[in-house]
């Protein structure tokens, strides 16, 4: 007896730290242990592995077995170790080659019966994989279009832990006849079960189907233009949610860098179909408003997961009916709106996740939602419709750079639609028009680490981008009135610069500065 080893990976977050599963077959009471700070999930490996050696006739000698996951200091959790404890404590006892085993990653869920079932988060591990040399990766076969995404890493894909063992140069005994209902087509949650879809659901529809509006679609442009967040104010049925499911569709397609990442945020939350190839659209996630915080932002009780933030990375995450939304979920947008990425310490650690999105709210004028310029007899007290609109706090609502009412449609905008007489641009022309100007945007940019005008920080508006004094007059003539923040400032100042850009101009003027500003505060005036 020996030593055997293998190789798996840990995810913090969708940081992957490569883990070497270490495993002793010695002498002395049966047991079978494993240390290196497992969660509860992989303490109970230990059960599986055992069983699924026993029923695969790979049985483990009667003595006791410890599994040792180094870095000792580095929280590990999940099912994805079964299959490298099984290949280590195998090469322990020379079931097969243990320096093969040893160069490999090995991920997957094990059955008592020896067959290996798929995981979640095989993309970022064989990545962190690969930047630590690995070549070789021992995968589920139902995760193997997803680990095959990877370049430079040999994906082994295996069914049953007999395939783990011929992958490793030892001979298996035939796999027995598959006992999951399921018949290996995939779990809950990940490729193949229940829940293996992911993204492209905001890309149905088309901006000329709008009715009117003509405001809202200007903003709307914008928006995509500069990459800005986007707060649309209107009565029920005037169209904000139309709208904002159409705005992934006038987004300029994700970067080779982007899809990778955004792939691996989708892999580890189980929303990843791998026959689709990576995600190359921009995703779109829009909860439901009674959505916890945990499910919005990332956490829960089993460790730190990605949360719709973090699915809409690179995206457009749509907050509908955003006042209904519990507060705690709407102040803990702030640190993602500013920063791009959400941090959760835990009592174990600290998981970041990358969550740079384009925020879409909307919400009505008042809790009826009848109080608009139509003379529409509005049912709310003014104490309620206060109440209603203290719930989108000042903080927040100063990192929206658009702030836009959508008045219900008219009878005149519907008879023009019908008669063909008022056509609203087609998505894939202001696509057009939008890639024109991030085109601009970007070379302005270049060699800095910002792609578009809505992630400028002020230091660099004020800086190498500075306006003359005539042109943001009107601005500092706001800010000098407590009007607008300095971080308003800023936002305004973006805006202004997109609507150049759209416009075909090197700079902004003091016209654009000014529709900047009346984008500013229609939820606080009105």
């Amino acid at each position: 007896m020996s030593v055997g080893r293998s190789l798996s990976v840990t995810l913090v977050g969708l940081a992957g730290h490569l883990v070497e599963v270490e495993a002793d077959v010695t002498h002395g009471l049966p047991a079978f242990v494993v240390t290196g700070l497992p969660d509860t999930a992989l303490n109970e490996s230990r059960d599986r592995v055992r069983a699924a050696l026993r029923n695969a006739g790979l049985s483990v000698a009667d003595r006791r077995v410890v599994v040792n996951l180094s870095p000792a200091s580095l929280p590990k959790q999940g099912a994805s170790f079964d299959v490298a404890v099984a290949a280590a404590v195998l090469a322990s006892q020379q079931g097969l080659l243990p320096a093969s085993a040893a160069s490999a990653l090995h991920l997957g869920e094990l059955g008592l019966d020896g067959w290996v079932r798929p995981v979640r988060g095989v993309l970022p591990a064989v990545l962190a994989a690969r930047a630590e040399g690995v070549r070789r990766a021992i995968v589920p076969a139902a995760n193997a279009a997803e680990a095959a995404l990877v370049p430079g890493v040999e994906v082994v894909p295996v069914e049953h832990l007999g395939d783990v063992v011929r992958a490793h140069g030892g001979s298996a005994v035939a796999a027995p006849a598959r006992s999951s209902r399921r018949d290996g087509t995939g779990a809950p949650g990940v490729p193949g079960g229940a829940g293996g879809a992911a993204g492209g659901k905001g890309s149905a529809g088309d901006l000329g189907d709008v009715v009117g509006q003509a405001d809202a679609l200007d903003a709307l442009r914008v928006a995509a233009a500069g990459g800005h967040h986007l707060l649309m104010t209107g009565p029920p049925g005037a169209g904000k949610s139309m709208l904002a499911a159409r705005l992934p569709g006038v987004l300029p397609p994700l970067t080779e860098a982007d899809a990778v990442e955004v792939t691996a945020v989708h892999s580890l939350s189980g929303t990843f179909d791998p026959s689709r190839g990576l995600l190359d659209r921009p995703p779109f996630e829009a909860p439901h408003h009674t959505a916890s915080a945990a499910a919005v932002l990332g956490g829960g009780s089993t460790g730190p997961a990605p949360g719709a933030v973090s699915r809409a990375h690179r995206g457009v995450l749509l907050l509908d009916e955003t006042p209904e939304f519990d507060r705690r979920v709407l102040e803990g947008l702030r640190q993602p709106l500013e920063d791009g990425e959400v941090v959760i310490a835990r009592s174990r650690g600290t998981a970041r996740f990358p969550a740079r999105f384009q925020l879409v709210c909307t919400a009505n004028p008042c809790p009826c939602g009848r109080a608009t310029d139509r003379g529409l007899a509005c049912r709310c007290s003014p104490q309620e419709q206060r109440r209603y609109r203290n719930r989108l706090s000042g903080p927040l609502l100063d990192r929206v750079d658009l702030q836009v009412a959508v008045a219900p449609v008219s009878r005149t905008e519907l008879d023009a639609a019908e008669r063909g007489t008022s056509r609203q641009p087609s998505s894939a022309r202001v696509a057009a028009e939008v890639a024109t100007a991030r085109s601009a945007a970007a070379e302005r940019l270049r060699g800095t680490p910002w792609r578009c005008n809505g992630e400028v920080p002020g230091r660099h508006l004020r800086g190498p981008l500075r306006l003359p004094p005539a042109v943001v007059r009107p601005a500092m003539a706001r800010l000098d009135e407590g009007e607008l923040t300095l971080r308003g400032l800023d936002r305004v100042l973006r805006v202004a610069w997109t609507l150049s850009d759209l416009a075909g101009r090197s700079a902004p003027a003091q016209d654009d500065v000014e529709r900047a500003l009346s984008w500013r505060l229609p939820w606080a005036v009105a």
